[in-house]
């Protein structure tokens, strides 16, 4: 689990939290779940963290925390790899933070930079589209919604209630919306260490698998036009990849 300990220095530190409540209803109605953000000091997650299981009905994710906010001495353990210094434009727009326990879940969307994935503890299963197969699953699913969404940033909406199961339906268990095209996305298992280059306009659905706690950062970075190839790499091995269902599956 998390060192409490360390982190324990920084509880009172607010940072932004995200309170998922799962109820299950009669038998004649569906499951439902609450959605809710909010700006929280940080000893709460950690208090929660430390009695949490995979079967706990409310769920605590810190979701896109901003890592320029953050304390000192925690920026400090998560430097700016020298890969992204180094490529392209050596640019970084935006970086985030995300802290959890298994399991965690964010619905398809799409970022509006390119973006290097890291994970830093746990393990995450990521699935991967092309920008127009991507957007063909998101629109078929607004529109069986009747609503329109650009699907880019982590909306509310696609957090909860019918959106959210439609989209976890679609990607994660091979129920596609109604008059959804077919598609071959990517599939990438990330441990500890490994990291995936996620390019401009991808679109990408994310859950964490096993026990414990997870933790991944995101940094987003300017675009260079030789981004054309989703790229996952640990050290120097660079991935095979091996046709799976409608997935191919970055192997290593």
């Amino acid at each position: 689990m998390f060192n409490s300990v360390y982190l324990g220095q920084f509880a009172s530190h607010m940072i932004p939290l995200e309170l998922t409540r799962h109820l299950v209803a009669t038998d004649a109605e569906a499951e439902a779940s609450l959605f809710q953000r909010a700006e929280a000091p940080f000893g709460i997650f950690l208090g929660w963290a430390a009695q949490a299981n995979r079967d706990s009905p409310e769920r605590l994710y810190v979701a896109q925390a901003p890592l320029n906010q953050l304390p000192k001495p925690l920026r400090d353990d998560l430097p700016t790899p020298e890969l992204v210094v180094k490529a392209g434009k050596g640019d970084v727009y935006d970086t985030s933070i995300w802290l959890g326990v298994a399991p965690t879940n964010t619905p398809l969307h799409r970022d509006p930079n390119p973006n290097l994935y890291l994970q830093l503890a746990g393990r995450k299963v990521i699935r991967l589209l092309e920008p127009g197969s991507g957007w063909s699953v998101f629109a078929a699913v607004q529109a069986e919604l009747g609503r329109q969404h650009s699907g880019k940033f982590r909306g509310e909406d696609m957090m909860k209630g019918e959106e959210k199961r439609l989209l976890e339906a679609n990607i994660w268990l091979d129920k596609p919306a109604e008059n959804q095209e077919d598609f071959t996305g990517l599939e990438a298992t990330l441990e500890a260490d490994e990291y995936l280059f996620i390019p401009e306009g991808w679109w990408h659905s994310v859950k964490s698998i096993g026990t414990g706690c997870t933790a991944s950062t995101s940094l987003q970075s300017g675009r260079d036009d030789d981004e054309d190839n989703a790229t996952k790499r640990k050290r120097k091995d660079v991935p095979s990849r091996t046709k799976r269902n409608r997935y191919i599956s970055i192997a290593w």
